[in-house]
């Protein structure tokens, strides 16, 4: 065991006779190029009789060797952890990323982690990937190394859309440049954002638009430009279309940044609960109005057009809620 590991206890996979085929990456935002490798790493290892693994990392591994350059977040750890669950892999295993797995080379994270912890008989790729002090892993090192510990190394091929890879940089502009409808067909699903329902200063139910406020959001998380948004918005038991103001609150003097979502159709407490919103479209800037009355009646437009939207969202992109209809 190599120094930059051994005062870790080390965390391993319960036996498994015929080994595992793995993969290794972040995977921030679990988009679709992403799940066509689980997908694949999941197929190889049922043929084998192995188990397929997971291998990631927590916090991004920029965020800790480089913070300046570290991007912004499409997945928060919680959401990250959901999406995986998700997909059919056997075990996912989540390495806490330092300066001490940042100095490891290749060859001692392949003989340390892959093959002593997770019992890896074959490694399987995305095309871009590179792992290993200053990322000096490259396919044709892994493969080499795999002819001298004795497993095999694949690429899967990348997924295309438009004539452009699939990566998760092409859905972070996607996102902060407000195109969420090509976010959303990377991801191979709306783009979103899970938080807790907190306090707020209850002025919507004032005007007759009742919110909820979304709390303990990661201040890393990537958010589509500020504006008025047609959502859905989910949680344990229930899921409703609505209107969501993302940012500060002119026409009350409140220049604080806050999700605040009015839930269309829907009354209850939430307070405390744990909710999942996705971004369908922007409806509008967020702009101050003159008065609590002109802000009244723009809201009564905004929740018309965010009915709309929502009307149309529901078959042509959601089809969750499609098949509940």
């Amino acid at each position: 065991m190599s120094d930059a590991l051994s005062a870790r206890p080390p965390v391993r996979l319960p036996a498994l006779p015929n080994g595992t085929v793995v993969t290794v990456g972040s995977f921030d935002g679990v988009h679709l190029g992403h799940q066509a490798v689980l997908v694949e790493v999941a197929r190889r290892a049922r043929a084998g009789g192995r188990a397929s693994v997971l291998v990631t990392f927590e916090p991004h591994p920029l965020a800790v060797v480089n913070p300046q350059a570290a991007p912004p977040l499409l997945t928060s750890g919680v959401e990250r952890r959901e999406m995986l669950a998700q997909l059919p892999v056997d075990y996912a295993y989540f390495l806490r990323f330092d300066h001490q797995l940042a100095e490891l080379s290749p060859e001692a994270f392949v003989r340390d982690v892959l093959l002593a912890r997770c019992q890896m008989r074959e490694l399987v790729f995305g095309h871009d990937h590179g792992f290993g002090r200053g990322r000096s892993g490259d396919i044709e090192t892994l493969r080499r190394l795999g002819a001298q510990l004795g497993f095999a190394v694949d690429v899967v091929a990348p997924v295309d859309l438009g004539g452009e890879p699939i990566s998760s940089g092409r859905i972070r502009r996607a996102v902060a440049g407000g195109d969420l409808r090509t976010a959303a067909r990377l991801l191979g699903r709306p783009y979103q954002v899970t938080g807790r329902v907190v306090e707020g200063e209850r002025r919507g139910r004032l005007l007759g638009v009742p919110t909820i406020n979304l709390g303990d959001i990661p201040a890393e998380k990537l958010l589509p430009p500020d504006g008025v948004y047609a959502v859905w918005v989910e949680w344990r038991g229930g899921r409703v279309g609505g209107m969501m103001n993302q940012g500060a609150k002119p026409t009350f003097e409140d220049g604080r940044r806050s999700i605040e979502a009015h839930l269309l159709g829907f009354e209850g407490d939430l307070y405390g609960e744990w909710v999942r919103l996705e971004w369908v479209e922007r409806l509008r800037d967020v702009r101050r109005f003159g008065s609590a009355a002109e802000l009244q009646d723009q809201l009564a437009h905004d929740r018309a057009r965010a009915q709309a939207v929502l009307g149309a969202d529901r078959t042509e992109l959601d089809p969750r809620s499609a098949s509940h209809a």
